[in-house]
């Protein structure tokens, strides 16, 4: 099995900041989140952040963000329509039926584009959109828990993302590739 980060890994940038810049033009009060969303992805990218932290920037962002859930997803559809061309077609032809994707994006902006995953085994950040909060933030640690929720002690073949944050499950992968701007190299081989 091999398991796949999205952000920078499959897709070309950070999803959540393309479809918030993207969700502007429906609400104004979008941009007073930017410094705040861009100041915390820095600290994401530099393993830096506080999690608890970042949890309720993001939730404080949500309900600015979802007001009308349908609007959202009919939104999602536009964003996606516009954006696909920055998923990594080399990354998607390795993709597999069996394999993972598992990201911090949230569920309802990664579930918008799945048809062009490969694969049906998407683990995200889970959002209740009628809450406008996340219900199960998959972020360090919280990747490994659910991996292993789901699929117990399941050997990772190999593992591709562009951040150390993935940490813990790299350590249980049997090789690590770093991704970065479209280049694959490997890290290393357990």
């Amino acid at each position: 099995m091999k398991v796949f980060d999205f952000d920078n890994t499959i897709y070309r940038g950070e999803s959540s900041i393309d479809f918030s810049i993207f969700m502007i033009r429906k609400n104004k009060r979008i941009i007073l989140y930017l410094p705040t969303i861009f100041i915390s992805l820095v600290k994401y990218k530099l393993c830096l952040v506080n999690k608890v932290k970042l949890e309720e920037t993001i939730n404080d962002f949500l309900k600015v963000m979802i007001k009308d859930k349908r609007e959202t997803f009919r939104t999602i559809a536009e964003f996606w329509s516009k954006n696909e061309h920055k998923l990594d077609k080399k990354i998607l032809n390795i993709i597999k039926h069996d394999d993972v994707i598992m990201t911090a994006s949230p569920s309802f902006l990664v579930h918008g584009i799945q048809k062009r995953l490969n694969t049906r085994n998407i683990i995200c950040t889970e959002v209740d959109p009628d809450k406008r909060e996340m219900t199960y933030f998959n972020f360090g640690e919280n990747k490994l828990r659910r991996f292993k929720e789901l699929y117990g002690d399941r050997k990772i073949d190999c593992l591709f993302t562009d951040s150390y944050n993935d940490k813990a499950i790299m350590d249980i992968s049997e090789k690590v590739f770093m991704v970065r701007k479209g280049y694959i190299r490997r890290l290393r081989t357990s």
